[in-house]
């Protein structure tokens, strides 16, 4: 076999055969190690762009190693990295799942640049890979995991800022590691880690439109779903505490002028509160309950704070007795009530 030979993809036998065959090659093994210790000493290290925005200096060195040892190596490295990496700069609670990002980004880095024609596309394709379906696809769930377990709080999934965030980083990032990697390229080819020059890595029109291409897309469907998040989450789960007891209050003074003499104890929970692009208008979907005045003296709570009660807590409120549910409509700007159905239980 070749020891020095390119491979076009890595959809072959024995690209993986070589991959893995770097295990027994001592002087990969040792460059490996290099760049999990040059890794983890950058961590903390980034180069700032604008306000909360910057460069990890770690990823120049992850794309590096990745290109010299392969994908298979690269997760050994990643999980490693991740692991030290965290003993020498603690950062919160340890959370295992987090070694799935570094592995990730790691192989995707390995996939496009090991044993291969290095390219200015390939180079933008892996940043691109690594910011959408890394950054943003993977890491989004390992943080609502984490913020549930480890902090019992919750997190939006698919970040409206770490989605802004990576939109911006994507084009800045590709250019310099480009950059970066035509500097270091020349001396590891000398020194046989690598076999392919960087004839290719200069950035062309062609590059130019691919590295737009890809930011439009990216655009598209962050923008796509952002839309979609906007239409399909309820607004009242951002509600504070004040809010929720006021929107509650509203509700039920306005369900009650419905009731009339059956409203004396109504309770109006917000169950649900929508809205879409473009539409000047709030639909609320609301619990009607009957509040036993007893019971809240027996459990010595105040009415002001059954009436602020979110769904989930209403509903187990032993002071109060579900009778029906209603539909709201209000005007989005002036908060308007346009239109109320109600809709009583059968006794």
């Amino acid at each position: 076999m070749d020891n020095r030979k390119l491979f076009k993809t890595p959809f072959s036998r024995e690209y993986w055969k070589t991959a893995l065959g770097d295990f027994k090659n001592l002087r990969i093994m040792v460059f490996a190690a290099l760049m999990v210790a040059l890794r983890i000493a950058l961590k903390p290290v980034g180069i700032p762009l604008a306000l909360d925005l910057r460069i990890n200096a770690g990823f120049f060195v992850n794309a590096y190693g990745a290109m010299v040892f392969g994908p298979v190596v690269a997760i050994f490295a990643a999980i490693i990295t991740d692991t030290l990496g965290y003993l020498v700069f603690p950062n919160g609670v340890y959370f295992l799942p987090f070694v799935l990002t570094e592995i990730a980004g790691s192989v995707i880095f390995a996939l496009f640049l090991y044993r291969t024609e290095i390219t200015a596309t390939r180079v933008i394709l892996s940043r691109f890979c690594i910011d959408l379906f890394v950054n943003v696809g993977l890491n989004t769930p390992i943080m609502w995991l984490y913020y549930r377990m480890m902090m019992g709080k919750t997190y939006a999934l698919f970040d409206v800022m770490r989605i802004v965030k990576n939109l911006a980083m994507f084009p800045v990032e590709s250019i310099l590691l480009i950059l970066v990697l035509r500097l270091v390229i020349p001396p590891t080819q000398k020194l046989g880690y690598v076999y392919s020059g960087t004839e290719r890595l200069r950035f062309t029109k062609r590059n130019v439109v691919t590295l737009v291409s890809l930011l439009c897309a990216g655009a598209i469907l962050g923008g796509s779903y952002l839309v979609y998040n906007y239409n399909h989450t309820s607004l009242s789960a951002s509600y504070t505490a004040q809010e929720r007891f006021q929107k509650n209050t509203e509700m039920t003074k306005w369900a009650g002028e419905h009731l009339g003499e059956e409203s004396e104890d109504l309770v109006a929970i917000i169950e649900s509160a929508t809205t879409r692009v473009g539409l000047n208008e709030i639909h609320y979907d609301l619990a009607l309950y009957q509040l036993d005045r007893a019971v809240l003296l027996e459990e010595n709570v105040t009415e002001e704070s059954v009436r602020g009660l979110s769904k989930s807590k209403a509903a187990a409120e032993a002071a109060l007795t579900r009778i029906g549910s209603a539909t709201a409509v209000t005007e989005k700007k002036s908060g308007e009530h346009r239109t109320i159905e109600i809709h009583l239980d059968q006794e």
